[in-house]
């Protein structure tokens, strides 16, 4: 069946970060498309599995297919998108733009 891939979202001072968990998949087999700050993540992947029998032959499909949008704010440095896909989880790193960065608290001396 069609499940939804359980996401993380994080933000820290510089960027957001989503994790996903979607074990099982290849690199190839994720689209991650960017359009009017609506970052879209998506997979499909099918794997057959084949075990031949004395008289038969058995085959089993395992689909995995999911879609998942999100709207970006506007702070998001859209260039510097990056993501990558390690031990089953999807890492999708978006770095905020400078001018957006929060800028720590600082104390002001009186001279």
């Amino acid at each position: 069946g069609l499940s939804l891939p359980k996401v993380n979202i994080k933000e820290n001072l510089d960027a957001y970060s989503v994790e996903m968990a979607v074990p099982g998949l290849k690199k190839s087999d994720f689209n991650i498309d960017l359009d009017n700050q609506v970052l879209t993540i998506s997979a499909d992947s099918h794997k057959e599995d084949e075990q031949k029998e004395s008289n038969y032959t058995r085959r089993e499909f395992e689909y995995a297919s999911f879609k998942r949008s999100f709207s970006l704010p506007e702070t998001i440095n859209e260039d510097k998108i990056d993501a990558k896909y390690c031990d089953g989880i999807l890492y999708v790193s978006l770095p905020k733009k400078e001018e957006a960065k929060q800028k720590p608290a600082r104390s002001i001396k009186i001279s």
